[in-house]
């Protein structure tokens, strides 16, 4: 059962007294080690300064993430990541007003990395600590840069391992209206992807390749979902048995098909995505629309995002690429706005891998 986490930690509990932050700049370094990504970032009021991220290419030739290389790496690149955000920020330590990190969901081992890290700075420097959610942080990803949606505004929250839609009131007022039943929609990327041969990470390379492909050349199943909420696991169990019809009859159908089969997988995506989307858009009513997470990176999303805003005259928002993967800076404008209204956590503050708002 998931844990949930208290956001509403009063400023009183932490020690910390209101005269120490009179005066403050807002000057905040955030960690983010949710997963693969070891990243930090450096903001002052609310404007990203920095963002480092370094990648961890050993997972490539397991064909997915293992946990324990993964917390291995974060011990390995935590230190010189801060460092080279400190740097390009022109920051020093001493400067810091408050030290934020991903509490939760993700990789329970890489998540701890990053906290005891933030947690040891934090006490070392006798500044404030910041938990943020890191669902929360990809909706606010689209607060980074102008142009900002205004409040309220329906946010795409997809990624390898959440699918969302987000009714986001006001910075640190959000609620989950929608989201999968089963898979994502990042892990419908991946796991059809590898269906076709191709190697971690799939989803990129089913993007790279639809470019190129039919989008209607084939017809997948899109499951029939009541409300908000998505389904992805039909879809992956009706390209898997397409996929062995066709391979018993032409065992190099995948290879020269290879362009419209991800065509039409990411047509079929794109198109359960959306449909609920503007479901989201007629219930509520809001027509400011973003999309977030690392699908958003998709061109095929984006464009259709694009498309349903000219067609429904709805204002909508696009991260840029660097802030929808997993990034600290996505964590450090979270953590801007927690600063403001003082919500701060203890050193107890635990790590969760599967905690919801």
């Amino acid at each position: 059962m998931s844990e949930e986490l208290n956001n509403d930690v009063a400023i009183d509990t932490n020690a910390v007294s209101k005269s120490r932050l009179q005066g403050a700049e807002g000057v905040i370094l955030a960690i983010e080690s949710s997963c693969d990504e070891t990243s930090a970032a450096v903001c002052t009021n609310g404007k990203i300064l920095s963002n480092f991220i370094a990648n961890q290419a050993v997972h490539e030739q397991y064909g997915g993430v293992v946990p324990e290389l993964a917390s291995r790496a974060h011990m390995q690149n935590i230190v010189p990541v801060v460092d080279a955000a400190l740097v390009k920020a022109n920051c020093q330590l001493s400067s810091i007003d408050a030290i934020a990190f991903t509490q939760a969901p993700g990789l329970i081992g890489s998540l701890l990395v990053g906290a005891q890290f933030a947690k040891s700075l934090a006490l070392a420097l006798d500044k404030p600590l910041i938990a943020v959610h890191h669902m929360q942080a990809h909706v606010l990803a689209n607060l980074i840069n102008e142009p900002r949606p205004e409040f309220p505004f329906l946010c795409l929250t997809v990624s390898g391992g959440h699918t969302q839609i987000v009714l986001a009131k006001s910075p640190l007022e959000l609620e989950v209206i929608g989201e999968t039943i089963d898979d994502a929609a990042g892990e419908a990327f991946d796991k059809t992807a590898k269906l076709l041969g191709l190697p971690y990470p799939g989803g990129p390379l089913v993007d790279k390749y639809a470019a190129i492909g039919n989008s209607t050349a084939y017809k997948f199943a899109e499951p029939q979902i009541p409300g908000l909420d998505f389904s992805f696991s039909g879809l992956k169990t009706s390209v898997l048995y397409f996929l062995q019809k066709e391979t018993r009859a032409d065992a190099l159908f995948i290879q020269n098909h290879l362009n419209d089969l991800c065509a039409s997988i990411q047509y079929t995506i794109i198109n359960i995505l959306m449909k609920k989307l503007r479901k989201a858009v007629l219930q509520t009513g809001v027509t400011g629309v973003c999309i977030a997470g690392g699908v958003s990176a998709n061109s095929g999303l984006r464009k259709a995002l694009k498309e349903a805003g000219e067609k429904y005259e709805w204002k909508t928002f696009i991260p840029a690429f660097e802030y929808c993967t997993d990034n600290a800076a996505m964590i450090a404008i979270t953590a801007h706005y927690k600063y403001l209204a003082g919500q701060f956590a203890g050193l107890d503050a635990s790590p969760s891998a599967r905690a919801e708002w």
